[in-house]
């Protein structure tokens, strides 16, 4: 298991297939923002007093982070991300 540190937050990436109604499986080549399940969260930020701000997250949560700026971590036969909490754009619900 991966325990991130500080203000990181690890995690699992969604699959997303796009396709047509007839099943036609389309590509995409534009970099676009990606899905992904929060698997571990970090202790939080440490602010100018020394005191930690916890990272607002939930393991388990689905989240769309920005793409580029994921550091991408093999273990155990399985890829997992590793971002900063500020690059999470939003919570699915």
């Amino acid at each position: 298991m991966i325990k991130p540190l500080n203000n990181n937050v690890v995690l699992k990436k969604d699959k997303v297939v796009k396709e047509t109604a007839s099943g036609i499986v389309l590509s995409n080549k534009e970099e676009q923002t990606e899905y992904a399940k929060v698997i571990a969260v970090g202790t939080g930020k440490v602010d100018k007093e020394g005191k930690i701000i916890p990272i607002a997250l939930k393991e388990g949560a689905k989240v769309v982070y920005k793409n580029y700026s994921s550091t991408n971590v093999k273990l155990d036969g399985e890829e997992y991300l590793i971002v900063d909490a500020d690059d999470i754009l939003a919570v699915i619900e």
